[in-house]
């Protein structure tokens, strides 16, 4: 404001006519005392000079009005009242209307890129001073948008500061009885121990009597809703549960009380009596229970139990022992290889198994029996027999003493001699001749 002053201070001087001492020049007072004002108005320069003359018996005013353009370049000048000249730059300009207006850029947002802001018609950066310390400024439709970055939060025209993910739980969103976490950058409601329900309306006990919990669980002094079974002594067993109540009972050959303790019958054999000798997970046992099939009878040595089926009577011992059948004298086989067994009778009449070479086999049926050579002549060479399973001359034996004998299609063909007459198969003789008489 003080350089507007001084620069209308010397425009106003320089405005002046000049003027010589003492004398006056047409209506100009020469050598006179004079008085200089300014006065200011909608925000626009405005001057006035007012000569005074003494040798006038009143004060004369002078003033410039707008003739001959007394505003600076594109200034515009317009009188006030009593022709006072008042210069401003019109409107899209800027500057010293008294010395020069220069054209702005704008005169409204729309005259500027989306980013920017008509400003004293100039275009500028709308978030140039608009946001807050620490905040991101994002110009939008000529009109600056402040955030604060990610994780930051606060007011981002004032001040943002950097999250801190526990500011979440307080105030706490979640409701009694709960516990808020942050998992993942997210409060997480949660019920405290010992607590069950909606963790973000509200936790509560999990029981305050056994009619909360389910058929087979009772409610602990923890208010919690546990297993019935759970008032069972150690080594008990829950036979069932009634009313939120367990029936407990010891297991089987186990004393004591279901409700405490229940412990073995026996830590080892020296615990048990004569009658069940065998100490087996904490009972006495007699081994021989379950140890031997149906029908055997068992015998304890020392603690093992022998199994064997009576003397009437076969079988497997640790499966089932019957009476004894024919078929058993054959069971398991007792003749050799390649040899079958037949119940049979010995020379007394008792039964007794008796063993046979198998067809087509010949040797020892109690130790071992081997194929034979043939099981029929189609098996043997045409002058062959299949005798005893084996491929012979067919005429050995067979003709008679004397006869001689010609092998044919596995058969032995018999023939007398020549000059002999006879059964070949039984006796060859000489044939008699008698001498022939001559008749005359």
């Amino acid at each position: 404001m003080q350089l507007l002053v001084v620069a209308l201070v010397a425009v106003a001087i320089a405005s002046v006519p000049q003027l010589a001492a003492g004398k006056k020049v047409g209506k100009r007072c020469v050598n006179c005392t004079y008085r200089t004002y300014y006065t200011y108005g909608d925000g626009r320069s405005l001057q006035r000079v007012v000569y005074s003359d003494p040798g006038y018996t009143r004060a004369q005013s002078y003033s410039s009005g707008c003739s001959g353009n007394p505003c600076g370049v594109n200034a515009v000048c317009q009188e006030a009242s009593g022709g006072r000249p008042v210069c401003s730059c019109p409107p899209g300009f800027s500057g010293n209307p008294l010395t020069h207006c220069n054209r702005g850029e704008c005169l409204d947002n729309v005259d500027c890129r989306g980013n920017l802001q008509c400003k004293d018609n100039r275009c500028v950066n709308p978030c140039v001073g608009a946001c807050g310390i620490g905040s991101n400024c994002d110009a939008r439709n000529h009109v600056a948008v402040c955030s604060c970055p990610a994780g930051y939060n606060g007011d981002p025209y004032h001040v943002c500061h950097l999250n801190d993910p526990e500011e979440q739980c307080h105030p706490s969103p979640c409701g009694v009885n709960t516990k808020c976490e942050i998992i993942n950058g997210v409060p997480t409601c949660s019920c405290v121990h010992g607590y069950v329900g909606n963790p973000l309306s509200g936790c509560r006990h999990e029981c305050d009597h056994d009619g909360d919990c389910n058929s087979r669980d009772m409610c602990s002094s923890n208010f919690k809703c546990v297993p019935a079974c759970g008032q069972c002594g150690t080594g008990a067993t829950c036979r069932t549960v009634s009313n939120h109540r367990a029936v407990c009972e010891c297991p089987k050959g186990y004393i004591g009380s279901p409700y405490t303790e229940c412990r073995p019958e026996c830590y080892g054999d020296v615990d048990c009596p004569a009658g069940r000798p065998a100490c087996f997970y904490g009972i006495c046992k007699n081994t021989c229970e379950g140890a031997c099939g149906i029908g055997a009878d068992c015998n304890l040595r020392g603690l093992t139990p022998v199994c064997s089926c009576p003397r009437d009577m076969t079988g497997d011992p640790f499966v089932r022992c019957r009476p004894f059948t024919k078929e058993d004298l054959c069971d398991p086989n007792p003749c050799g290889t390649n040899a079958i067994c037949v119940p049979g009778h010995d020379n007394t009449g008792r039964e007794r198994p008796v063993c046979n070479c198998l067809p087509g086999h010949t040797g020892n049926p109690l130790s071992h029996c081997t194929r034979g050579e043939c099981l029929s002549n189609n098996e043997c060479p045409d002058h062959r027999a299949c005798i005893n399973y084996q491929c012979i001359d067919p005429c050995i034996g067979k003709c008679a003493t004397g006869a001689s004998c010609e092998p044919k299609a596995h058969l032995a063909v018999c023939r007398c001699p020549q000059g002999q007459s006879g059964d070949a198969l039984v006796s060859c003789r000489q044939t008699r001749t008698f001498p022939v008489a001559k008749y005359h």
